[in-house]
């Protein structure tokens, strides 16, 4: 199992705790990729660590089979000038160091795979990073479309309630009342055009009747003289 893998559990975790509470999207968007830079720092920070143990021990390595060679070199100086109790000696010193030389190559090439598994980890983990920060501007603005989406919904149930509609009923009958009594204000009220014609009418006969006033008074003064 990689480091990612295990650190990808303990997101999971969380993001799962959240879901469960029904957190907002955004948050939730949110702490996912901080979790992820979180995880990739670590991850980056181990596998810094973990190579310069893995040049340490490469230096290591180096200085063992130089001492290796060493005392391979003295023993057959040993052996030309015919000391082979030194030779014995150095053969000794060779074995020992031939024996080290095994055990920190094993460390090295160790050391060696725990790098690469941190480096196949960071590649993994940066590509999934990059594609969680393409889609959470995406995922933020579907979500803010979604919410009014539902305010829009809310809204238009909220209206078509038969409270509501009862509401519209009442103002209705209101303005009609209304209506009704500014009908009945000027009921039985002759209108401005109407009057003048009567108006006219009125001076007609006015008229008419001076005309046959001074008619008659002037046969009355014709009958007298």
């Amino acid at each position: 199992m990689g480091i990612f893998t295990r650190f990808s559990d303990i997101v999971s975790s969380n993001i799962n705790a959240m879901l469960d509470k029904a957190e907002d999207p955004e948050k939730l968007i949110k702490l996912m990729i901080r979790e992820m830079e979180d995880t990739l720092i670590e991850i980056k920070s181990s596998c810094a660590n973990t190579i310069a143990s893995q040049k340490k021990v490469q230096r290591l390595l180096e200085e063992t089979k130089d001492r290796q060679l060493f005392w391979k070199e003295k023993a057959e100086l040993a052996v030309a000038k015919g000391r082979d109790d030194l030779a014995r000696q150095a053969l000794l010193e060779k074995r020992r160091f031939t024996q080290r030389v095994d055990t920190v190559d094993e460390e090295h090439m160790e050391l060696g795979v725990i790098v690469e598994q941190y480096r196949d980890d960071i590649q993994e983990l940066e590509t999934k990073l990059k594609s969680a920060r393409d889609k959470q501007r995406m995922l933020v603005q579907r979500h803010i479309r979604a919410q009014r989406k539902k305010k829009a919904q809310q809204e238009i149930r909220r209206v078509d309630s038969a409270e509501v509609m009862q509401k519209f009923d009442e103002i209705e009958s209101q303005i009609e009342r209304l209506e009704a009594e500014a009908d009945l204000v000027n009921f039985g009220r002759k209108t401005t055009l109407e009057e003048e014609f009567e108006g006219l009418a009125s001076d007609d006969e006015i008229e008419q009747q001076l005309h046959d006033l001074k008619s008659s008074h002037s046969s009355k003064n014709d009958a007298t003289t």
